[in-house]
């Protein structure tokens, strides 16, 4: 560990059931966002910029298109000597017929020889669902001048949204008094953003702990956090400020690829100081016919486009007909749009091919509409 002695792992584990067709064959950390992105490339690249060599992924469900991705470490400079990104499918057999881990912290629990290996002093702990930029080596040195034990990043919500959330309720210094997970009655509305820095000495002996209990959910937000203010260590908030989307359903997948069309959107993929790193696909540059429209769109590398875009984003390798009409909608890479087909308020998914003339998606409707099967047009 050459840097600041700090391990990351990355739970990747989650389902991500509530993007449906989505995450039927691709584990969610692994869902394509913003023209040429994965979800997972902006925590493996804030490690990278944070001076973090050593990452673990853990991985679960779908994972063979993550796994296979998260392996060329070299993509987010992850592979130089005593450096890596390290896939951690679980070990241990839950049931006969599945490898899950039971909890956040037993996904941690079941990997503490991979953690002993490189002996860090600092374990991070990450969501590999979240879109945002974050220096962990800043929250680093903001726990080390707090003479933390652990210390959790929090991010200001609206107080009416803040029972969705685990919350952190402090004093003025910003030492955690008390966790609330999903409060009623919230007393703060400083969210837990789900990332941990901990002592790793500390973290190791609470870890052996909770593997014994039966009654535990072996889960950070539950029991680990909990026990260690019960047992009075000093645990602190650590305020962030900036983009943050937790992109967990359609409609939030939609909106966190339509704040891109935003200038003055916070999270900037063209920053040369804070880089996005990401899989270099090899593709033409984009195509505009002689008939095209754009008005405020994000266009990627490699798209066709022969009809009207209004207020849309589009990933690689799409392509759009002659009449065809995209209003508010995102199309993933490669899908297809012939002609004189119309999309709004859409998510078109990954390949996924709409027919000539087809309507799909409303204007009006309250949820934006998932496109993942075929739809026949005229033909």
């Amino acid at each position: 560990m050459k840097h600041n002695n700090m391990l990351a792992m990355i739970l990747a584990g989650g389902r991500g059931s509530r993007l449906h067709d989505l995450t039927n064959k691709v584990a969610k950390p692994a869902v394509s966002y913003g023209g040429k992105y994965r979800i997972i490339d902006f925590p493996l690249s804030n490690c990278a910029n944070s001076r973090i060599d050593v990452v673990g992924v853990l991985t679960q469900y779908e994972s063979v298109l993550l796994n296979s991705y998260v392996a060329a470490g070299r993509r987010w400079g992850l592979d130089a000597k005593d450096s890596g990104v390290y896939v951690l499918p679980p070990r241990e057999k839950a049931d006969a017929n599945l490898d899950v881990y039971r909890g956040t912290a037993d996904a941690i629990s079941q990997n503490i020889d991979f953690i002993d290996s490189f002996s860090p002093e600092y374990l991070l702990i990450l969501s590999g669902d979240h879109i945002y930029k974050m220096n962990y080596d800043k929250m680093l040195n903001h726990h080390k001048s707090c003479n933390a034990d652990a210390t959790i990043a929090v991010l200001e919500v609206p107080m009416k949204e803040a029972s969705r959330f685990g919350i952190m309720n402090t004093d003025e210094t910003g030492h955690i008094l008390e966790f609330e997970e999903k409060p009623e009655n919230p007393k703060s509305n400083l969210a837990s953003m789900g990332i941990y820095i901990f002592n790793w000495k500390l973290l190791r002996k609470m870890l052996l702990a909770d593997m014994k209990n039966p009654d535990s959910n072996h889960d950070f937000g539950k029991d680990i956090i909990p026990a260690l203010l019960a047992d009075h260590k000093n645990l602190y908030a650590y305020k962030f400020k900036g983009y943050w989307k937790d992109v967990g359903t359609i409609d939030s997948l939609w909106e966190a690829n339509m704040d891109l069309l935003n200038h003055s959107n916070e999270l900037d993929l063209n920053d040369s100081t804070w880089k996005i790193y990401t899989e270099d696909i090899t593709t033409l540059p984009h195509y505009i016919g002689a008939d095209a429209h754009i008005h405020r769109a994000f266009i990627t590398q490699g798209c066709v486009i022969d009809g009207s875009i209004d207020n849309s984003v589009l990933f690689t390798g799409v392509k759009v007909g002659k009449g065809a009409k995209i209003i508010d909608s995102v199309l993933m890479p490669n899908s297809i749009v012939e002609d004189g087909a119309v999309v709004t308020r859409a998510l078109v998914a990954d390949g996924v091919k709409i027919g000539k003339q087809a309507i799909v998606g409303n204007a009006d409707s309250e949820h934006i509409e998932l496109v993942a099967k075929r739809v026949k047009g005229v033909e």
